[in-house]
């Protein structure tokens, strides 16, 4: 059975004023590198094939598809570099300096908060279409849509300087010994601009939509007698509009199911070190919700299981095939 071994030092030479690093059992090792290694590959198939679905096929360009689009970059990201480069914050020690740690972390910063924000524009972008369809098309233009999208990653470029400014002029200011990678945040406007304010827009969005299809189910039972034609349009914009709301539904309790654990040990102000196994769950449960992102906004859709044998098949190399029919 697999023991952890006595502490030793990260930087021998430094003596005390080096951090203690412990062995972790070859198990629970191996099943770490195995699952960041597939959450990390799955995060960024998936979103790659959202990538080039939108971005190759004409029909698809559409103000909401360019939202899918935006989130499924910022998505990719996350698969592509955040999680592999989390795999050397489950190290005991951190052997890269001080300024490749606060480096680090500008991507997460960046590319987290672009990803939460593009979840709140495709809940308006719903909202709309469900409450207000007669004013959709002249509402959510895609110039509107394109100003959005530079908007998001702006604020978010932003948000990762205001957080991580003091860390970049001072780096390993926050570090207790040599061989730790820590950076020093303001957890109560973290936890405000990252979580309550964006979970708090999705679901005030969500019950405004429930409300809207609930309230189409009510007429339509209180118009039977309707002509047929009518009722007909009536069940299908009822369905359509509780179709979004189960979608909006499971958006919210993956992000919450994600999200709350990592926020919930923040507010507790318990002390995780950087190689237990628990700081390593919670902060693989927000990246993968990155992961689940592509499966519930786009897997739903019959248009990208079709452009995905498009793209295994190679057909879209061949000419014109960014106008195929895929609707």
């Amino acid at each position: 059975m697999d023991t952890l071994k006595e502490p030793e030092l990260c930087f021998p030479h430094l003596l005390n004023a080096s951090c203690r690093k412990y062995a972790r059992p070859h198990s629970e090792a191996m099943l770490i590198y195995v699952l960041v290694s597939c959450i990390s590959l799955l995060t960024a198939c998936l979103n790659l094939l959202v990538i080039v679905s939108i971005s190759h096929f004409r029909q698809l360009h559409t103000p909401t598809n360019l939202l899918l689009l935006s989130l499924a970059v910022s998505d990719f990201l996350i698969g592509l570099i955040v999680v592999p480069f989390q795999m050397l914050l489950t190290e005991p020690c951190w052997f890269l300096g001080d300024l490749v740690c606060v480096l680090y972390y500008f991507i997460p910063f960046i590319t987290v908060p672009a990803s939460v924000i593009n979840m709140v524009l495709i809940s308006i972008d719903r909202y709309v279409a469900i409450c207000d369809p007669l004013r959709y098309s002249t509402r959510i233009t895609h110039s509107r849509v394109k100003l959005c999208v530079v908007l998001c990653w702006v604020y978010s470029i932003f948000y990762s300087f205001l957080f991580l400014y003091d860390n970049l002029k001072h780096p390993g200011s926050s570090n207790s010994c040599y061989g730790e990678c820590v950076v020093n945040v303001i957890l109560a406007a973290d936890l405000i601009l990252s979580f309550i304010v964006p979970i708090s827009a999705i679901i005030i969005l969500y019950v405004r939509v429930f409300v809207v299809a609930v309230s189409q189910a009510r007429s339509m039972r209180s118009h039977i007698t309707a002509v047929k034609q009518q009722r007909s349009l009536t069940v299908t914009v009822q369905r359509s509009e509780l179709k979004a709301a189960r979608t909006l539904g499971v958006v919210v309790a993956v992000f919450l199911m994600c999200y709350c654990p990592f926020y919930c040990v923040s507010l507790s102000g318990s002390d995780l070190i950087i190689s237990s196994s628990a700081n390593t769950f919670i902060a693989f449960l927000v990246y993968f919700n990155s992961c689940l992102n592509p499966v519930i906004y786009v897997l739903c859709y019959r248009w990208f299981r079709k452009s995905i044998k498009l793209i295994v098949t190679l057909q879209i190399l061949q000419p014109q095939s960014c106008k195929a029919n895929i609707l």
